[in-house]
This record gives C-alpha cells, sequence and structure tokens, in this order.
C-alpha cells in the first residue's frame, strides 16, 4: 500500500464517503486540527509522566481519533453514527479525572504563566490547539451537523489538559509562577 495517491494533486482531498472537497473546506480545518491535537497529545505521552495519565492521554487519542472520523465523514453517503462516537460517558471520564486531579492540588487563586518544564508547556500547547479545535468546529456546526457532545468532548478536553498541567507541575515539585497584571 502506498502512502501518496496523487488524488490530492488538485486541490482536493477525499471524505470518508468518496465525496471530494477543497483542501482549505472548513470541514477539513476542524478536523486537522483535531489531528493536530492529537500529535500533541502524543508528545505529553512521550514525556516522563505518571503512567496513569499515559493511559488516560491514551484514551484521549482513541477519542480524538473518533472524532476526526467523525468530522471527516460525508453522512449523506455513510452512516458514522454506528461505529464512531462520541457519548456523554466521554465527557464524564473527562469531568471525573479533573474532579479527582483537582482534589490533590492546592486551589487556583490566580491565572497561572504556561512553563516550568517541557511536559508541562506542552500540555499548555495542547490546550491552545484544543481551543483552536473546538473554535472551529463551532464554525463547522454552523454549516453542517455537528454531534453536540463533540463540541463538548472538546470543551472540557481543554479544561483537562489546563489540570493536567497543572499535575504534572506538581508531580514534578514545579512551583507554578502566577499572573501579574
Amino acid at each position: 500500500m502506498r502512502v501518496y495517491t496523487r488524488t490530492g494533486d488538485d486541490g482536493t482531498t477525499g471524505l470518508i464517503g468518496g465525496t471530494r472537497v477543497k483542501k482549505y473546506d472548513l470541514r477539513l480545518e476542524a478536523y486537522g486540527t483535531v489531528d493536530e491535537l492529537n500529535s500533541w497529545i502524543g508528545l505529553i505521552r512521550s514525556q516522563e509522566i505518571n503512567p496513569d495519565d499515559v493511559h488516560d492521554l491514551i484514551e484521549i487519542q482513541n477519542k480524538l481519533f473518533v472524532i476526526g472520523a467523525l468530522l471527516a465523514t460525508d453522512t449523506t453517503k455513510v452512516e458514522s453514527a454506528v461505529q464512531l462516537t462520541c457519548c456523554a460517558e466521554d465527557i464524564l471520564f473527562l469531568e471525573q479525572r479533573m474532579d479527582v486531579i483537582l482534589d490533590n492540588l492546592p486551589p487556583l487563586t490566580n491565572f497561572l504563566l504556561p512553563g516550568g518544564s517541557n511536559a508541562v508547556s506542552y500540555c499548555h500547547l495542547a490546550r491552545t490547539v484544543c481551543r483552536r479545535a473546538e473554535r472551529r468546529t463551532y464554525q463547522l456546526s454552523a454549516e453542517m451537523q455537528v454531534p453536540a457532545e463533540v463540541l463538548k468532548y472538546l470543551n472540557r478536553l481543554s479544561d483537562y489538559l489546563y489540570v493536567l498541567s497543572r499535575k504534572v507541575a506538581a508531580d514534578s515539585g514545579i512551583e507554578e509562577i502566577p499572573w501579574k497584571s
């Protein structure tokens, strides 16, 4: 199997279902940003962090592949809901993980400056890419139906990545630097 197909040389790409769209299509911006986010999460996962966090990140990466596939599917030609789902349980997974982490961190009283270590910084980079993915997906939802759970998941995931940045800092003994206005 070859990686290259040459079918995109005309400035289009194929959706799941066979429909061809321009490479600058908003749908591609949305699922491309989700793909970028998945890569940043892979970078976090490759750092020396708690194995439980690595496990959670693998779960999240798998869900992001599902979300990307949902966004890349022409639902007028292919029924994706049967195989590809993002549901309330996925959102609950993120909320429960955040609750456990926050129970073990000092309360937040200020905004924090991103940084402190590579792992903490990668969490913040992933968080900002996640916010962009959420914006692009909301923009796409004005043109086509996007499952509400996908939008909620991306929103919670950015919160999770922020909370994870704090946990990684705490696990590593890194001082959080408050923003001073």
